[in-house]
C-alpha cells in the first residue's frame, strides 16, 4: 500500500513523541531539522531513538539535517540502527547527494549487521535546482521509492509569492509527477498545508494534488490524517463507476467486441486499467 499520510513529529518535543503510539498516520517523520534548535540536536537524536525503538510497529522515518550541515553525519550514526524505516533528506538537489547517502548507508548497514538496502530514502525537493534534477535524484538509488515536495523553501528560492490557490506551485507539482513516473518510483508526496484550522482549504488542496497524480501528503497535525485518507481513498461514487467500467469491459471481451462504450462514452484500455486500480485500492485501504 502506498502511504497517504506522512506526519511530522518534532524530534525535541517529548510530549508529541509520546502521542505517536495513539496516532494512525501511515508514516511518522521524526524531524531533526527545522523543528530542532542547533543546541537541541543531540538531545533530540536521543529522544527520537528512544521513541522509534518504542514504536517498531509503525513506519518510522527521520528528517535528518541537510547534506552540507554539521549535523548530517551525527544524525545518521546515532539513528541508523534504531529500527527506522527510512530517511527524509531535506533540500535534495543532486544525484551525487543521494549516491553519497546511499554509500554511507551501505557501509553502516554492514557494520551494524542490518539488511543491505533496508533503509529507504525520500528526497525532499525544495529548490529550483532540486526540481530541475528531480529525475536524476529519483533515479540515483534503489532506496528512493518516492519524492516529496517542500513548497515554502521552493517558493522562497524561486522568489514566488505564496497565494491562496497556490497556482505558483502548479508547475513544480506537475513536474514532480512526471519525473517520478519517468524514473519508475512511486507517486510523489505533496507539501505541508500550514493553515491547520482551514479544513476546507486543506481538502481542496489535497483533492487538487490527487488529480495531478500525487498519492500522499506531508502533514503536521492529527486532524489532517483522516482528511488526507478520505481524499486519497476512492469514494463510493468512484468505486461504483469503476465497477461498472470493469463489468462492461469483461462483457465486451466475452462477446468479442473490440470497442466499448458506456453511458455514451468511449472506454479504452487506460480507463479500464485505472478502474481496476481503483478497485484494488478498495482492498488495500480496507474500505
Amino acid at each position: 500500500m502506498i502511504p497517504r499520510t506522512w506526519m511530522f513529529i518534532p524530534g525535541s518535543d517529548e510530549k508529541k513523541l509520546k502521542k505517536v503510539q495513539q496516532l494512525c498516520a501511515d508514516v511518522f517523520i521524526y524531524d531533526l531539522e527545522d523543528a530542532v534548535s542547533p543546541e537541541g540536536k543531540k538531545d533530540a537524536r536521543a529522544l527520537v531513538r528512544k521513541y522509534i525503538k518504542a514504536n517498531q510497529e509503525k513506519e518510522n522515518f527521520i528528517r535528518i539535517n541537510g547534506f552540507h550541515t554539521p549535523y548530517f553525519y551525527d544524525d545518521l550514526l546515532d539513528l541508523i540502527d534504531s529500527g527506522l524505516t527510512g530517511i527524509v533528506l531535506p533540500k535534495a538537489e543532486t544525484k551525487e547527494e543521494i549516491m553519497s547517502l546511499d554509500h554511507i548507508l551501505v557501509e553502516r548497514e554492514s557494520k551494524r549487521n542490518l539488511n543491505k538496502g533496508q533503509i529507504k530514502i525520500v528526497p525532499l525537493i525544495e529548490s529550483a535546482l532540486g526540481l530541475y534534477n528531480s529525475y536524476e535524484i529519483a533515479s540515483a538509488s534503489q532506496r528512493v521509492q518516492q519524492l516529496a515536495f517542500g513548497s515554502m523553501d521552493y517558493a522562497f528560492d524561486i522568489k514566488a509569492i505564496i497565494t491562496k490557490d497556490a497556482h505558483e506551485l502548479l508547475y513544480a507539482r506537475s513536474h514532480l509527477v512526471v519525473t517520478s513516473r519517468a524514473a519508475g518510483v512511486g507517486p510523489p508526496i505533496d507539501t505541508v498545508y500550514v493553515d491547520i484550522k482551514n479544513h476546507k482549504g486543506f481538502l481542496a488542496e489535497t483533492q487538487l494534488v490527487k488529480e495531478l497524480g500525487f498519492q500522499g501528503k506531508l502533514i503536521i497535525h492529527p486532524d489532517q490524517v483522516d482528511l488526507v485518507n478520505q481524499v486519497f481513498a476512492p469514494n463510493p461514487e468512484e468505486i461504483e463507476e469503476a465497477e461498472r467500467i470493469v463489468r462492461a469491459f469483461e462483457q465486451a471481451l466475452a462477446k468479442g467486441e473490440g470497442v466499448l462504450q458506456l453511458e455514451g462514452k468511449m472506454i479504452d484500455l487506460p480507463i479500464v486499467e485505472r478502474a481496476k486500480r481503483t478497485l484494488q485500492s478498495v482492498n488495500l485501504y480496507q474500505l
